[in-house]
């Protein structure tokens, strides 16, 4: 769906016309909305966001050919335009011209390629490419149909002569009767429950007085909305034409038969073989396979599958997680957005906390820390436990930690803590306490990270959490010498106590090792660091399967 940008603040009567626009633009009155960027475009002939704004307006109107000539105005002085780029891409695409688009696309993600909108148009336009006329694999040339040999033959011909061929006479080529046109059952097929609005249209144009103001104003709006749905006929059948539409049902339904079963438990028995897949993290196949499920999602009617829409989604979930755990960051961003959009636009509210939290998990693992902030503080109000608002915290902790921000990372870190203790929750505890100890290391607080690595420490004895005992006890240590080497150097005075080290812990734990994800503090140069395993760590209290998180901390002995 289109969005007209707002002006950030309304200066003078330029701005006053663009805001009028965007309100408009908003309550769907794009005739208005354009008449008030014209204005707007009179005072500024040349404002490139007024272009594609207008170019938006005309777009949904269905009038793709002003939409064209205002999104390569926007471009006329700076052909590297990102916004009239896109918006030319768009017009392209909803025009039918796919290739065109798709060249635009590929250019505007060269330019810009942290902007999700161009990946997802190369997506849509190579897909809607396919569809036409089909993948490269299905072409077979061969020799049949040459032409050369004839073509030599009527050279022969030429030297020898008209001699041949003037005896004869002309022959008369009768016409072939026309055939009767399917275009009719396709338009029918293509519009599906806006057929019927067509017929009306149509009645209403030949019944319609033409002598009359009222009725040449009537007649003016009929034929408006009949070639706006034409338009939208003829795109819908470039998109996907009637052949493969037919196809796939028929496919679908062969399939149905084939099965026994209804669409709805076909459809959960292939999630489970897809979850099944993911659990033996054989991720080629459950990506295969979701592609596959996806293909006759998309050929059944959501009169066959009532929540269509919410099985698209989760399939796009699952490829999303799928392409994570091959580290394909750019299209698991891709799919899981794909998961959200289909969320919001249905309102399928399962669907839009799983991509919150799903896109969070990419943008963590690809080190775009400040974009899981962003995505995670989304989803925090809309937290539906206690335990996961704890898991959102600790992780939104870690990452203000990995941007060096200290004291946001302890807000979070002690937020995380409140809700362990009263989820009661033991190793939830420890994270948090971990998490907090670290933020104080990283403020320079080292006698304030004393007390919270202790009380960690304890908490790692009640866990019998050996391995994490003896990494917390090596922080410990390092944050002692610590403040003995800032005592000896002269700074500030110790403000807390070193903690004593009990023989029997030491050599009950033998050497030391790393902590196990989710509670570990490691070192590096010096300074305690977070291990970076544990920000895929799955929300407790969440069911476990890929469509949420893939990973699990480790379980309570």
């Amino acid at each position: 769906m289109f969005k007209i940008d707002e002006p950030e603040t309304i200066a003078g009567t330029f701005d006053l016309y663009k805001a009028q626009a965007a309100a408009h633009f908003r309550h769907g009155d794009y005739h208005q909305s354009i008449d008030s960027l014209t204005t707007a475009l009179q005072l500024k002939p040349d404002d490139r966001m007024c272009l594609v704004n207008r170019s938006k307006c005309h777009l949904m109107l269905g009038n793709t050919s002003k939409a064209l000539q205002d999104a390569e105005a926007s471009l006329a002085e700076n052909k590297n335009y990102h916004r009239g780029m896109f918006q030319k891409a768009e017009v392209l695409y909803n025009a039918g011209d796919f290739e065109f688009a798709l060249v635009y696309y590929h250019r505007g993600n060269r330019l810009r390629p942290e902007l999700l909108e161009f990946r997802l148009g190369i997506q849509k336009a190579q897909e809607a490419i396919i569809n036409c006329v089909g993948t490269p694999d299905r072409v077979k040339l061969n020799t049949t149909g040459d032409l050369s040999f004839f073509t030599a033959q009527d050279e022969k011909r030429k030297r020898k002569g008209f001699s041949s061929s003037c005896g004869k006479r002309p022959q008369v080529i009768a016409k072939k009767k026309k055939e009767k046109s399917g275009n009719e059952t396709t338009i029918r097929q293509m519009l599906g429950e806006l057929y019927g609005d067509r017929q009306y249209l149509e009645k209403l144009l030949k019944e319609t007085d033409n002598n009359s103001m009222t009725g040449k104003r009537i007649i003016r709006q009929v034929q408006e909305g009949l070639s706006y749905l034409d338009t939208r006929t003829e795109f819908w059948q470039q998109v996907k034409p009637m052949y493969a539409r037919k196809y796939e049902a028929r496919l679908a339904l062969n399939r149905g038969r084939s099965m026994k079963t209804s669409p709805y438990d076909y459809i959960i028995a292939e999630l489970e073989k897809i979850d099944k897949m993911m659990t033996d993290q054989n991720y080629d196949a459950a990506l295969k396979k979701t592609q596959r499920v996806m293909a006759t999602l998309d050929s059944m009617t959501e009169i066959q599958l009532p929540n269509k829409m919410t099985f698209k989604a989760h399939l796009h979930s699952l490829m999303g997680n799928a392409y994570l755990e091959q580290s394909d960051y750019a299209n698991a961003a891709v799919q899981h957005q794909l998961d959200l959009t289909l969320g919001e636009e249905h309102v399928i509210e399962d669907a839009e906390c799983r991509a919150l939290d799903n896109l969070g998990r990419v943008y963590a693992r690809s080190g775009k820390f400040q974009k899981a902030i962003d995505v995670w503080e989304r989803k925090l109000p809309r937290s539906k436990g206690i335990l996961e608002t704890t898991w959102l915290c600790h992780e939104l902790g870690r990452c203000y930690l990995e941007l060096g921000e200290a004291k946001s990372a302890k807000e979070y870190g002690e937020r995380a803590l409140a809700a362990a203790e009263e989820a009661g929750d033991d190793r939830w505890q420890l994270h948090a306490l971990v998490l907090i100890s670290q933020a104080e290391v990283k403020a320079k607080r080292l006698a304030s990270s004393l007390i919270s690595f202790e009380r960690a420490f304890e908490m790692a004895g009640l866990l019998m959490d050996e391995e994490a005992q003896v990494a917390i006890k090596r922080a410990i240590d390092e944050v002692n010498i610590k403040i003995t080497e800032r005592e000896i150097d002269g700074g500030e005075e110790r403000e807390g106590h070193r903690i004593s080290q009990d023989p029997q812990t030491e050599a009950s734990n033998g050497p030391t090792q790393d902590m196990p994800p989710g509670s570990s503090a490691q070192h590096s140069s010096g300074e305690t660091k977070m291990d970076d395993s544990s920000a895929a760590a799955a929300a407790p209290g969440q069911e476990t399967d890929q469509s949420t998180m893939a990973e699990e901390l480790p379980t309570e002995n």
